[in-house]
């Protein structure tokens, strides 16, 4: 046993290391104190330094806050030197490290890292205690931010959200379905317990438990649905699996049941219709922050294990994945009722929810193309590389959108359209910030979510255009004759132009709107220096040179996941 440790690649892993690191530190350092302990029968005593009473800067309550940054900040860092190092390699039997997978981890440690940002400023330990103001003095300012602060609340929060980054990530690399599946649900888990961490809160407790409950369900079907899977083929690795179906006649009703359970558990994961219904309530319960990691590390962690088992198992080498058209009518109806719920909201968090709903639809619609089997290898490349770029620029536009409403949110303007009013006036740099992030999330150029966008329709189009015989006067017959994928890339486009009411409706009440209160809004610094970066990243990877560098690594990386 341990020559086989002893032959393992640490080195491949440290970015998940420093997280398990930070969650050993977070529980051990807050807690030590000068305990002591007698020695049997001696007068002796010896420090233990667990227990006790807790020394003055461990018992700080902004600890737990700046040991998540230190190791998130250096999770981050090692993942993406491991990316532009293009460092690959296996881990024992069970974890393979390329660049598709550190990739996943630069995102998935990026957004808890910016998550972290957001609740440097605050947690409140009661929901009625005051936030620091601007003409405060520094003692008065000190004793505020000890009354928001709860360091055993601010332990768990951060314990929480390093076990999510670690299930992420290991999820991320892993080989082996049922290794894929336990990370997803240790991820899984943490969100459910963060989604209702407020639990002073009404709406907050309800969230967490409707989200708890609906993802449990989802989750019971998944793993019915592996276990058909292992009684039909012996094998849960991915590789094992996807040779297995290569190697299939005809279907199985044990593997074609199990594949079909297993999308309902990462259906629920995406927020695809009609797995989608405890998300908006999730959304608007949870804090901002949350809110905003559910809808950007969450959803890519949900889309990576369905495209490990669409892709890479069920695809056949030559023909239509099974799939298809039923992912293809799931990305419709999710992009359409996405965006028609969104614009009969007045919940800002719900309508971002609505929002994250109908960004899955677009990204099924990308994968959907690939089901169709017409394309070749380069084909469904840039299908991936569109679909990883799409989940990577949206931890810029939609998590920062939320940071933006967490500003807010002590004063209930989250949950309220009337929060943002005249919000242009109070900080016209988040106001702007806010908007970029709207035009973004609504495709319009020359932003990111444009860029990505553009990117989805063309695969789309260059997958399936070709399936028509087209002339001059035959243009009903060949939109008739078509693949009936190419018209998702229509449905893309129509439900991008029917988004920009709800997004422009944001922008209008936050430039011409009168606030409510009219005095400036009072954020820490981190959080909006985070702010003002998400938002400038969101435009400059949308157009010029960054946009290139960022696409020539996401093709690489959906290069090394579809194994080209």
């Amino acid at each position: 046993m341990s020559s086989e440790l002893d032959g393992l690649a640490y080195d491949l892993i440290l970015p998940e290391l420093v997280m398990l690191a930070g969650l050993l530190a977070i529980v051990l350092i807050p807690n030590l104190g000068d305990a002591r302990v007698r020695l049997p029968l001696t007068s002796v005593r010896i420090p233990i330094l667990l227990g006790g009473t807790r020394f003055t800067l461990t018992r700080d309550p902004r600890l737990p806050n700046a040991l998540a940054l230190v190791f998130l900040a250096s999770s981050v860092a090692l993942s993406a030197s491991m990316l532009l190092g293009e460092t690959s390699g296996d881990f024992g039997n069970v974890l393979h490290i390329d660049r598709f997978s550190s990739l996943l981890t630069v995102i998935f440690t990026s957004a808890l890292l910016l998550v972290a940002i957001a609740t440097t400023h605050r947690m409140p330990a009661d929901p009625s205690a005051e936030t620091p103001k601007r003409r405060d003095s520094a003692e008065a300012e000190a004793a505020k931010i000890s009354s928001l602060y709860d360091n055993r609340r601010q332990v768990d929060f951060h314990i929480l959200l390093l076990m999510a980054g670690l299930g992420m990530s290991l999820m991320a690399k892993s080989t082996h379905l049922f290794m894929l599946f336990v990370c997803l649900e240790l991820a899984s888990l943490s969100s459910y317990v963060l989604v209702g961490f407020h639990k002073e809160s009404d709406v907050g407790g309800e969230a967490g438990t409707k989200y708890f409950i609906v993802g449990s369900v989802a989750s019971a079907a998944g793993i019915y649905g592996m276990s058909l899977l292992y009684l039909w083929n012996g094998d849960l690795s991915i590789s094992g699996l996807s040779s297995s179906w290569d190697a299939m006649e005809a279907l199985d009703p044990f593997a074609v049941i199990g594949v079909g359970l297993m999308l309902v558990a990462f259906g629920f994961k995406v927020g695809a219709a009609p797995f989608h219904l405890a998300i908006p309530d999730a959304y608007s319960g949870a804090s901002s922050p949350v809110a905003g990691l559910l809808a950007t590390a969450s959803k890519a962690m949900g889309f990576v294990a369905l495209m490990r088992v669409l892709i890479i198992v069920t695809m056949p080498s030559t023909g239509e994945g099974f799939w298809m058209a039923i992912i293809a009518a799931i990305a419709v109806i999710t992009m359409t009722w996405g965006n028609l719920a969104a614009l009969s909201s007045d919940n800002p968090k719900r309508i971002l929810a609505y929002s994250s709903v109908a960004h899955a639809g677009y990204m099924l619609a990308a994968l959907a193309a690939i089901g169709t089997g017409l394309g070749d290898a380069a084909a469904n490349a840039l299908v991936v590389t569109a679909v990883l770029f799409h989940l990577t620029i949206l931890v810029l536009f939609k998590l920062g959108a939320f940071l933006v409403l967490s500003m807010i949110e002590t004063g209930g303007g989250s949950h309220r359209l009337e929060g943002l009013h005249g919000l242009a006036r109070r900080d016209p740099i988040i106001a702007a910030s806010m908007f970029v992030f709207m035009l973004s999330l609504a495709g319009v150029p020359p932003f990111s979510g444009f860029l990505s966008k553009l990117l989805m329709i063309n695969g789309i189009v260059n997958i399936t255009a070709g399936t028509g015989s087209l002339t001059s006067s035959a243009v009903l017959p060949w939109a008739a004759s078509v693949d009936p994928v190419f018209w998702l890339a229509a449905a893309i486009v129509a439900n991008s132009a029917l988004s920009l009411f709800y997004y422009l409706r944001i922008g209008m009440v936050m430039f011409f709107e009168a606030p409510e209160d009219a005095t400036p809004i009072v954020g820490a610094m981190p959080l909006r220096a985070a702010i003002a970066i998400c938002a400038i990243l969101t435009v400059l990877f949308g157009m010029g040179l960054l946009s290139e560098a960022a696409l020539d690594i996401v093709s690489g990386a959906a290069d090394a996941f579809l194994g080209l």
